[in-house]
């Protein structure tokens, strides 16, 4: 099997400010990384460019007078909120960095590769159609998923890991049932949304799937909600293609959060997505960059594991350095699943009226 790597030099080089977290750090370690393990040669992986979006593409998910702002604020540099503001040319990284969402699911259709990473900055899924937050600008996932839908896929899983709730993309698709969005997330936590009570709305009630987790949680609550919440939903569901807002802030080391993820729990976590896609859409998985923000300590390494899982490498070897594993013994706190277990349980009451593996006749 061949994964898509999509990359641009270009995505090195949107910067708010040296000292923001959203910083060209978050991808200039992954790629050093990559070159030190023989990614870029290796000859299941394949490196594609991408192109920027059209105007026309992002405006399928955001607002014209939206859109304006940003190109023209990107002239001179701008404000959305206190953690967002517009630098200089902001306009055209971040039609780069939709592009490369488009780019890695018209790669997947096509048959270039049988799953692809958009590893893309600046991220998205905090976007909503009128405005951005939480370092995002445009909303990269929904620009891709309403891509998919101009090219006739028909249903899509929606798969947010990001430690941060995707409160942008969960209200694109809020009310839609040909879309369903679940979402692994630390609660409560920014940006406040996110609870299990959250199941969508009109046609599309019962096709929001939140699954919060307290700070301390670990790879095992993360596999116990896949096998348990995510992997029932998606066989019911049988989507056309798993997109997946790749999320890296969940990691111990992350500055940002309380999570207490590791490297091989996101490489685990990937395996079993891509073994899921091959059970029920053939293989198609698209999988878009979000956060992540341990740019030493954390990127390198899930980003790695990651992308070994979609190549369907060996993950044995997928690990943190030695010197990090003090820093997870005081993060994990083994408590914590016990709090996982109960959101899912009222996640799944919430949602048996709707879907038979939860208990529906």
């Amino acid at each position: 099997m061949t994964a898509g790597l999509v990359f641009h030099p270009d995505y090195l080089l949107h910067e708010q400010s040296p000292g923001h977290p959203e910083r060209r750090e978050r991808l200039s370690y992954t790629i050093d990384q990559f070159r030190e393990e023989g990614v870029f040669s290796h000859r299941s992986i394949r490196l594609i460019t991408p192109q920027p979006a059209s105007r026309e593409s992002v405006m399928r998910v955001h607002f014209s007078e939206y859109l304006s702002f940003l190109e023209g604020s990107s002239k001179t540099g701008g404000f959305i909120d206190f953690d967002t503001s517009i630098p200089i040319h902001l306009w055209e990284a971040a039609l780069l960095a939709a592009g490369g969402a488009i780019r890695a699911a018209d790669a997947v259709l096509d048959g270039e590769v049988e799953n692809a990473f958009a590893m893309v900055r600046p991220p998205g899924h905090h976007a909503r159609p009128g405005t951005g937050a939480g370092f995002c600008y445009i909303n990269n996932m929904a620009v891709m998923v309403r891509h998919l839908q101009d090219r006739g896929v028909m249903k899509i899983l929606i798969l947010d890991w990001d430690a941060h709730h995707g409160d942008g993309t969960q209200q694109i698709f809020y009310e839609e049932d040909s879309v369903l969005f679940t979402s692994i997330h630390q609660y409560p936590f920014y940006p406040g949304t996110g609870s299990v009570d959250e199941i969508g709305l009109r046609r599309g009630t019962g096709y929001t799937a939140n699954m919060p987790v307290p700070a301390g949680t670990g790879d095992e609550s993360y596999l116990y909600l896949f096998d348990t919440v995510i992997g029932p939903l998606a066989r019911e569901f049988e989507p056309d293609l798993i997109a997946i807002s790749a999320g890296q802030d969940n990691h111990f080391t992350d500055p940002l959060t309380g999570l207490a993820l590791t490297a091989r729990g996101y490489s685990e976590m990937m395996r079993r997505a891509v073994d899921l896609s091959r059970d029920i859409c053939e293989g198609h998985l698209v999988a878009v960059l979000e956060g992540g923000y341990s740019v030493e300590g954390g990127l390198p390494y899930t980003n790695l594991g990651i992308l070994a899982a979609l190549a369907g490498l060996d993950l044995s070897c997928i690990r943190e350095p030695s010197g990090f594993l003090e820093w997870l013994r005081k993060v994990r706190d083994p408590s914590a699943h016990r709090g996982v277990v109960e959101n899912a349980n009222a996640l799944r009451t919430n949602l048996s009226p709707f879907w038979r593996c939860f208990g529906s006749s």
